[in-house]
């Protein structure tokens, strides 16, 4: 098992997006702390062993982020199970969950599997529409953090803009709040500026899109808070 304790930067792989092996190379080569794979539309099994298998030819720590049953497989080192805590829907907070470890419960290796406190921020985006979601205030948001840290007694608490750059004054705010639960922020990070301002703040800054869309200016988000 790895130490989390110190990671603080963390790439994300959408298995139903196209990279090249090439870049594949340079994200597992590039020093960031681990690779987290998921996704929201169209994960499955076979893209997330597609990635699995591109990635475990590196040392570098591998994440499925559980984005259905289906799509779940042996093999990464750790699974993120993602807690909608803004969903208006109970489903997305608890009945998912409760259904996997229904089915395989008796195989789980509980020291890989950690639950994340998701409050997911982006109104536009497919996961905040695909969690029926509903926007939170300041004041919620920071409830939410609380919940997470002090009733849950989650290990992350996940601020998700998803694909739109979040309002870092709120992040401070949040990071104030938390001290054994650690602050995930992702959502927007396409530059090492906008890296550095978000690490400030975060426990572990999550890079997605930019891989996608500006691969170079992504590879240097790493050394950009290291």
């Amino acid at each position: 098992m790895y130490n989390m304790d110190n990671w603080k930067h963390i790439f994300k792989l959408d298995p139903a997006k196209d990279l090249s092996e090439d870049m594949i190379d340079k994200i597992c080569e590039s020093g960031t702390d681990a690779i987290m794979v998921g996704g929201t539309d169209d994960v499955t099994l076979d893209g997330v062993l597609q990635l699995l298998s591109s990635i475990r030819r590196y040392t570098v720590p591998v994440i499925l982020e559980i984005s259905n049953i289906e799509s779940v497989t042996p093999g990464y080192d750790y699974y993120f199970v993602p807690m909608v805590l803004n969903s208006q829907e109970k489903h997305w907070m608890m009945d998912v969950q409760h259904q996997a470890v229904v089915e395989y419960g008796d195989i789980i290796d509980w020291k890989e599997m950690f639950a994340e406190g998701y409050c997911i921020m982006n109104p536009s985006s497919k996961v905040y529409q695909h969690a029926v979601c509903n926007l939170p205030s300041t004041e919620e948001v920071i409830g939410y953090a609380r919940m997470a840290e002090h009733l849950f007694h989650l290990p992350f608490f996940y601020l998700e803009y998803s694909g739109a750059y979040g309002n870092i004054h709120l992040v401070e705010k949040i990071s104030k709040q938390l001290k054994d639960t650690k602050l995930i922020y992702g959502g927007g990070i396409e530059t090492k500026e906008q890296a550095q301002a978000m690490s400030r703040y975060a426990d572990i800054i999550v890079v997605g899109n930019a891989l996608y869309d500006n691969p170079k200016e992504a590879l240097a988000t790493v050394k950009a808070i290291k």
